[in-house]
Formats: structure tokens, C-alpha cells, sequence
């Protein structure tokens, strides 16, 4: 009895901390509108198709933010863009050349691989970050939570569970010590 309330409350602390993270860096982007990072680290979810088959709708990517002479032709960068239809978007797109201007400062040329025309140009402080990884699990819950029925089970149920549980776990003390004085 003592150590499945040991393993029901280190699951509850571990699935806790994982929904808590989760949501935070979520809506520390959010509220930010991407400004701030985590560790220099940003969180994107891919809303169009310009980026397939590489990256589907519903992809959740990580960026790191990186010095803007380390990104190479071929990465995929994530940017605000500034221009035409793009203008206050954040845009992951590859890289398909590199200039630098005569500050030294850096422009790239992006384009969507399903695109047929490049975007607008961007400028080094445009760039949030480089692509370093598609997050398999996090896309999956992202997709299933973009669902009325996937917001339910992944997130209601859970926080259910633990409260649940926690419950359970007092009235089961309790009770155990009522029989202990009986």
C-alpha cells in the first residue's frame, strides 16, 4: 500500500510538472507575441503548408537562437516577417542565400520548399532562431489538443486524475487513521 502511494504521487508530481512546463513556455510566448525565449530556446507550431513535406501542419519545432553568422544556406529559420503578406507573421522557411550589407550586417533570402517565389527579404534581427528539432510527441499533442475531444483527454482528464487521486490518497489516511484508533 505504502509504495503504490509512493509511485501514484511521483507520477502525479512528474505528469504535474510536465502539463505545468508545458504551459508555461506556451504562454510565455504567447503573452511575449515571441519576444522572449526560454533558455534560448522558442516554441513554434507550423500553420501552413509552405514548409511540406518536410514540416506538416501542426509540427511542433524548437529554435534556438543563434549568432546570424552560424546559419548557413539550407537551415530552416524562423522569423517575423516584416513585409507584405508576412508583415507581424512568424514565418519557418530555409534559407536559400546569404548576403551581408555594407555594415556587415546580415540578409537573408528564405523561401517555403512548397513555395514557388521567395519571401521578402530578411534582416539578422528578424530572426527568433535556427530549426534543431521537430518534436515528434509535442506535434502529436499539439494536434490532438488542437481537438475539442484532444483538449479533453490530454488535459482535463490528467488534472482530473491528480486531483482524484489526491483525494483518494487523503480520505484513504483518514481512514486508515480512524481504524487505528478504533
Amino acid at each position: 500500500m505504502k509504495a503504490l502511494k509512493i509511485i501514484k504521487k511521483i507520477l502525479n508530481i512528474v505528469v504535474g510538472i510536465f502539463i505545468v512546463l508545458f504551459l508555461l513556455v506556451v504562454l510565455l510566448q504567447r503573452v511575449s507575441n515571441n519576444k522572449l525565449s526560454f533558455l534560448s530556446f522558442r516554441m513554434f507550431t507550423v500553420v501552413s503548408g509552405s514548409m511540406d513535406p518536410k514540416y506538416k501542419i501542426g509540427d511542433v519545432l524548437i529554435a534556438k537562437e543563434i549568432k546570424p553568422e552560424n546559419i548557413k544556406i539550407g537551415d530552416s529559420v524562423s522569423y517575423l516577417g516584416e513585409q507584405g503578406t508576412l508583415a507581424g507573421k512568424v514565418v519557418t522557411h530555409e534559407v536559400i542565400d546569404i548576403e551581408q550589407d555594407e555594415d556587415g550586417k546580415y540578409i537573408f533570402h528564405t523561401q517555403g520548399i512548397a513555395n514557388d517565389t521567395p519571401d521578402p527579404i530578411v534582416y539578422e534581427d528578424q530572426i527568433y532562431g535556427k530549426i534543431i528539432y521537430k518534436a515528434f510527441f509535442l506535434s502529436l499533442i499539439y494536434k490532438v489538443v488542437a481537438t475539442k475531444f484532444g483538449m479533453f483527454i490530454l488535459v482535463f482528464i490528467p488534472l482530473l486524475y491528480i486531483i482524484g487521486s489526491e483525494i483518494l490518497m487523503a480520505m484513504l489516511e483518514k481512514e486508515e487513521e480512524r481504524r487505528k484508533k478504533v
